[in-house]
């Protein structure tokens, strides 16, 4: 076992699926089924891979934790039903939310090929990740994909005085003709939350104008946020206009608890939000007009130009590229935590 784990790294890099194996590892030891397991780790390594290193493997001490002591149910096995032609309901079962879309993930699609569009309600989930590995899938098999998912909270309504929304990301993927979709994923909130843990761990500042601190007063010191703070949303109004509508659809509409519903202090460890997910596809074919990919592609021309040198998701694919050449960066302070989470 550790001739093999040795042989996988070369320097300080180590293939995607060594390092999916690894991560698996870990999962599994701390208390998750090997087919929950797999699909978590497989989605850590996703982020890493792209460069979204506050996703990547900076979240397996959280998954780690959550599993330990037992907030979350690494062996769930989500139930699907069958709601309606275009609705498909996931109840998670108090285990994560990436196995749940995983589970539904044929059926939605085949309404959607059927009927032109299929939503996917998941409740009882947990979701700490990104996105984008979420919806790209979809994209790359045709479908048009929206999905939002709310968090815990730590994020203060516009013209309110105390944090009550998650931090309520969305993501959309779009697919394109010959080409990567266009994707993008971004928080409601100012920026992050694991950006702001990633802050506190390296000593850095926080930009201005994006969190204030117990008090209220605005900081840009990350451990005053993490320490009772809270963050804004990004563009004031609009950005919390935004973040209420994920709560509605993710948690309102899907069953699962809002950001501000669920108390995990009984539970010493806990830091998988328990919350919601939606998604929404939409099969372009369908559409009338001219053809999906060929607007698409006339759309991303006039960008060019009006002067867009990069697309959504461009960063990511050449993070993909670069890491399919030479292999993930994995810092050695990072592998040291994951020595330790997998022998622990």
């Amino acid at each position: 076992m550790q001739q093999a784990d040795t042989l996988a790294w070369t320097g300080d890099r180590i293939a995607f699926d060594a390092l999916v194996e690894r991560l698996t590892a870990i999962l599994v030891s701390h208390g998750a089924s090997r087919h929950v397991a797999a699909i978590i780790a497989r989605n850590c390594a996703m982020c890493e891979r792209d460069g979204c290193t506050s996703h990547g493997v900076f979240r397996m001490a959280g998954y780690a934790s959550s599993l330990g002591c037992r907030w979350v149910d690494g062996h769930a096995v989500p139930a699907i039903e069958d709601a309606a032609p275009a609705y498909c309901r996931v109840d998670a079962r108090n285990g994560f939310a990436q196995p749940a879309l995983e589970a539904a993930r044929e059926l939605s699609v085949e309404k959607a090929r059927r009927t032109g569009l299929a939503a996917i309600a998941i409740r009882g989930s947990h979701h700490l990740s990104a996105l984008w590995p979420d919806v790209e899938p979809f994209a790359r098999a045709g479908l048009i994909a929206l999905s939002v998912v709310n968090s815990f909270r730590c994020t203060v309504p516009h013209g309110g005085g105390s944090a009550l929304f998650g931090t309520n990301p969305v993501a959309f993927a779009v697919p394109r003709s010959g080409d990567d979709p266009l994707v993008f994923d971004m928080a409601t909130s100012a920026i992050p939350n694991g950006d702001v843990q990633i802050a506190a761990r390296t000593g850095e500042r926080l930009p201005e104008g994006v969190a204030v601190d117990a008090s209220g007063v605005p900081t840009t010191d990350p451990d005053a946020v993490l320490d009772g703070g809270a963050l804004l949303t990004f563009g004031g109004h609009k950005g919390s206009a935004l973040s209420m509508m994920v709560e509605l659809l993710a948690a309102g509409l899907t069953g699962g608890h809002f950001s501000h519903e669920f108390d995990w202090s009984g539970h010493d460890g806990a830091q998988t939000p328990h919350t919601g997910q939606f998604v929404l596809l939409i099969d372009p074919q369908h559409a009338g007009g001219r053809r999906f990919g060929e607007r698409v592609e006339t759309l991303i021309k006039d960008m060019r130009s009006a002067g867009v040198q990069r697309l959504p998701g461009d960063r990511r694919y050449r993070n993909r590229r670069r890491a399919e050449r030479e292999g993930i960066h994995i810092g050695a302070e990072e592998r040291a935590r994951l020595d330790a989470l997998l022998a622990r």
